[in-house]
C-alpha cells in the first residue's frame, strides 16, 4: 500500500476513534447525575435505636387539623432571605438559575420518590416527609405555632424532599403503613428520615407505623 494511502487510512481511523470519544463525552455531560437527597438521614442503628424509642399510641386531634397552623414556605434564616422551598429548589437541584436570588426560573431536578426528572419548576414541589396533618395527629397540636412554623420550614433535617406534583398528591398525609415510594432504592432512607423527623420532634407513631417501619428497614437497609 502506498505511503499517502496508508497515512490517509490512519488518519480516517484516528478521526473516527475520537468523534467515538467526543459522542461518548456527549452522552455523559448531559445524563443526569445522582440526586441529592436532604441531610441528617441517620445510619440504620441510629434509625433502629430512635424507632425503638418513639413513643407508641393512637393518633388524636385530626378532625382540629388547619394547615394555617403550620405556617409554611417562609423565609428562613440564613439562607439571604429565601423561602424554605426556594432554598431547597437551589441546594438539591441542578445547573439552577434563579432571580432575585431565590426564586429558581430554570434547572433539573430529580423526584427521588418515583424516581422522575424533571426540568418544569411548578413541577418539582416539597414534600413534607413527615405530613403537617400527620404531625398535628401525633403530637403537633399541642406545640406553639412558633415550634409548628420550625417544623414546616425545616431544612436542616431530611423533612423537606423534591417531589414530582404527581407523586406528592399520591403521597399525601399517608404514614409508612400506608404509602412507600415506589422507586424502591429510596425505600431505606425513606423510613429513616420519617423515624428521624419524628424522633427530632418528639412525635409519636402508632402501632401499624411502627410495624411497617420496622418491616422496610428489614427488607430495604
Amino acid at each position: 500500500m502506498p505511503a499517502v494511502k496508508r497515512a490517509l487510512k490512519r488518519a480516517v481511523a484516528v478521526a473516527a476513534a475520537a468523534a467515538v470519544t467526543v459522542a461518548a463525552m456527549l452522552v455523559l455531560d448531559t445524563a443526569p447525575a445522582q440526586a441529592v437527597r436532604p441531610p441528617g438521614i441517620p445510619s440504620l442503628s441510629t434509625a433502629q435505636s430512635e424507632l425503638n424509642a418513639l413513643t407508641v399510641r393512637n393518633e388524636a386531634n385530626g378532625d382540629t387539623y388547619d394547615r394555617d397552623l403550620f405556617p409554611h414556605w417562609k423565609s428562613v434564616s440564613g439562607t439571604g432571605s429565601c423561602t424554605a422551598r426556594q432554598y431547597i429548589l437551589k441546594r438539591d437541584g441542578q445547573n439552577v438559575v434563579t432571580s432575585d436570588g431565590c426564586q429558581p426560573t430554570s434547572g433539573r431536578w430529580q423526584s427521588d420518590f418515583d424516581n422522575v426528572w424533571t426540568t418544569s419548576v411548578s413541577n418539582a414541589t416539597i414534600d413534607h416527609v413527615v405530613a403537617l396533618s400527620e404531625a398535628w395527629a401525633s403530637g403537633a397540636s399541642s406545640w406553639t405555632t412558633a415550634r409548628r412554623q420550625a417544623f414546616a420550614n425545616d431544612i436542616n433535617s431530611p423533612q423537606l424532599w423534591i417531589a414530582t406534583t404527581s407523586i406528592n398528591s399520591t403521597k399525601g398525609d399517608k404514614d409508612p403503613a400506608e404509602w412507600l415510594p415506589p422507586n424502591t432504592a429510596v425505600r431505606c432512607d425513606y423510613v429513616k428520615a420519617w423515624t428521624h423527623v419524628k424522633y427530632l420532634y418528639g412525635l409519636s407513631v402508632n402501632s401499624a407505623e411502627k410495624t411497617a417501619i420496622q418491616s422496610a428497614l428489614n427488607t430495604y437497609c
